[in-house]
């Protein structure tokens, strides 16, 4: 079954259609997986086979789940006076559910039974019918019929945590955005890349929203920068992580597992749930680290008034934040040296580290600059530390092995914001691998 060499993956289906004749493509096809490498495969065969016939009078379109079985076949057996084709598509074709739900049809097995004797005796000539469908059991007689008679591109991705996995993910949302791109006759740069990822996380669709934004935002620029991807792709209160994060660094842990919970239920994937804590709990190591050496090196008792949970924002830009610049200022200089000397690193790398390292990214929007240094307080340096080396291992095993990764997060989230911090790295090292 695997070597059928009409079975293909997303990528290969432009490889394909220009190796053969249209004679030679079969007449039904089932495309199943992620919904916009779905759509996408859809409309690369179907112009294909169309050719030069209108779509209009051509090409129907059923939804699976509202159309009958026999409604299907009958439509893919009249012949049409206007055209030399017909294209019957059903989306979101319930081939693999055999229960009722609700109004919705779900074809029974007498219907699946229907469509392989159908099939079986072959449809008209000039005439295909294309399925489509999200999950897909290979089990089933009707996969086997549709892989024994037809075309089947398997558009799926991987969603395990694994290094492999997330390579697959990436790749594949590097070839998307190229693919948008090169139509508009520009490319983005690595940064920009990477931080619109960030944003997105693996959803191919907002990535498509973002990438047509970013394309007239950037005007007659031929690459989009980074500083357009801030400019255009802005996290706001409605973005689900971010209410996750807010709710922890406030250790409001009800909040904090309501949003995790919304999180795992909307198929955010853990590692990118576990890369925003991460990014969190080094941004706050920083701000502990420097908030402690601006102490030092002025002098200062910390008193009640002082204190930066007890600071009001214009004290705080008045006193601390022209140091918090410098500091940027300064360790931006040193960067740039270092990476003077280091030709061969990778321009993403640098990047990376550079703003994960710097306090006030944007020194004229002062007050999320604010609110993190206040915030900040709620953690010991000590529990932030221990609570990044419990999240180090967590990413470990997250990568090399299958568990509840919900449950461990959801104990992280509790430990963290419990009273007295969490003590991973000492009193927990010896069940470091039992969470």
């Amino acid at each position: 079954m695997a070597q059928n060499k009409n079975i293909l993956k997303h990528n290969g289906l432009d490889v394909f259609l220009t190796s053969v004749q249209e004679k030679d493509i079969p007449a039904l096809a089932l495309i199943y997986g992620e919904s916009f490498l779905v759509k996408q495969a859809f409309k690369t065969l179907s112009t294909f086979l169309l050719g030069n016939d209108n779509p209009k009078f051509a090409l129907e379109t059923l939804e699976g789940g509202a159309v009958s079985m026999g409604d299907i076949i009958e439509q893919v057996s009249t012949f049409s006076l206007l055209v030399s084709k017909k294209i019957v598509a059903v989306k979101n074709a319930p081939l693999f559910q055999t229960s009722q739900s609700g109004s919705d049809i779900s074809f029974s097995l007498s219907d699946l039974d229907h469509l392989n004797d159908f099939i079986g005796k072959g449809i008209p000539k000039n005439h295909y019918l294309i399925l489509t469908t999200s999950l897909i059991d290979k089990r089933k007689k009707i996969y086997k019929a549709i892989a024994d008679k037809g075309l089947i591109i398997d558009c799926s991705v991987a969603q395990g945590a694994r290094k492999a996995d997330q390579d697959e993910q990436r790749a594949v949302l590097q070839n998307v955005a190229g693919q948008i791109l090169s139509k508009s006759k520009k490319t983005i740069d690595n940064q920009a890349f990477h931080a619109l990822v960030d944003l997105t996380g693996f959803n191919l669709d907002l990535l498509f929203q973002n990438l047509e934004k970013l394309i007239a935002y950037s005007g007659k620029a031929m690459m989009i920068s980074i500083a357009d991807v801030k400019a255009v792709v802005k996290r706001d209160k409605k973005d689900p992580i971010f209410n996750l994060t807010n709710a922890f660094i406030a250790k409001d842990v009800k909040n904090a597992l309501f949003y995790l919970n919304s999180l795992f239920n909307e198929g955010f994937h853990p590692l990118q749930i576990l890369k925003s804590f991460e990014n969190l709990i080094r941004k706050l190591i920083l701000v502990k680290c420097f908030t402690q050496k601006f102490y030092e090196n002025n002098n200062l008792k910390v008193t009640r008034k002082m204190s930066l949970k007890n600071m009001n924002f214009n004290s705080f830009q008045q006193v601390v934040l022209p140091k918090v610049i410098n500091h940027d200022e300064q360790l931006k200089i040193i960067i740039e040296d270092r990476d003077k000397y280091i030709s061969n690193q990778d321009s993403k790398t640098k990047a990376n580290k550079a703003n994960d390292l710097f306090l006030a990214p944007n020194p004229k929007n002062a007050y999320p600059v604010f609110q993190i240094f206040q915030k900040s307080e709620n953690f010991s340096l000590k529990e932030l530390n221990q609570a990044l080396i419990f999240l180090g291992d967590l990413d470990y095993r997250l990568k090399s092995s299958s568990f509840d990764a919900k449950i461990a997060i959801e104990n992280f989230i509790i430990n963290t914001c419990s009273k007295g911090g969490f003590v991973y790295a000492e009193e927990n090292k010896n069940r470091r691998h039992h969470f």
